[in-house]
């Protein structure tokens, strides 16, 4: 996929963890393999800070990346996002996507790189979603950014992954799951979100459920319920 995006220059993204575990080490061997030039960062927070953003951003910017590949949970998918965003608009203040009240919100106009995302947990969705989620330390809060922008380009699901997940991880995971399938069925419905934006920049990520997100938070909570428990049980 890389190579058919033409990169050349590719920043890996994981954590401390995760970077001695085989998810990781099967991305770099299918990089090696294909000759794609890359450089791994491996100090992604586990529940990140703006402090841990900024370092990662950091990192971005030096690198001038053309592609991102996000290896690990929903900390480390929403890393890459945001080392993505600020590295593609280098002038910006950290604050200026953040969204309000805590930073401006400013809607992202620059074009970001490509990022393929590869999660080794269940429930966060960070492979799909264009929000990047931090504590912001200052204030003892929890934030995030949300724009489509950043967005991963491609999502890798291999279900594999999840076999080196800790008990407790496969557990938490689980309900991550079972809370967003509620939380998507319970939302507001999409028609009853008021008012209206005056221009399409500013449209929420989220709209509210409908009846194509329904369906599938229906079906991911028959999964849960089904076999949840059980892997937990096949674990001990």
């Amino acid at each position: 996929d890389l190579q058919n995006m033409g990169a050349k220059n590719v920043c890996l993204m994981t954590d401390r963890n995760l970077s001695q575990l085989p998810p990781v080490q099967i991305v770099m061997d299918s990089l090696v393999k294909n000759g794609v030039n890359f450089k791994v960062y491996d100090n992604v927070r586990v529940e990140p800070t703006d402090r841990s953003f900024m370092e990662a951003i950091e990192f971005a910017k030096k690198g001038a990346f053309d592609a991102y590949v996000a290896v690990g949970g929903g900390s480390t998918m929403d890393t890459c996002k945001a080392a993505n965003l600020y590295a593609s608009s280098p002038h910006s203040d950290f604050l200026d996507y953040v969204n309000a009240p805590i930073g401006k919100g400013e809607p992202v106009s620059v074009p970001l790189k490509p990022l393929i995302a590869v999660p080794t947990t269940s429930g966060t969705g960070s492979e799909t979603t264009g929000v990047a989620i931090f504590d912001y330390e200052q204030l003892k809060v929890k934030t995030g950014i949300a724009s489509r922008a950043i967005k991963p380009t491609l999502g890798l699901i291999d279900p594999l992954h999840t076999l080196h997940m800790p008990d407790r991880v496969v557990a938490n995971s689980g309900f991550d799951v079972l809370c967003h399938a509620l939380e998507s069925y319970t939302a507001l419905p999409y028609h009853m979100r008021s008012p209206c934006p005056s221009n399409p920049t500013t449209r929420p990520t989220y709209q509210g459920s409908n009846p194509i997100s329904d369906i599938w938070a229906v079906h991911a909570l028959r999964m849960v319920s089904k076999y949840l428990k059980r892997y937990v049980a096949q674990r001990r």
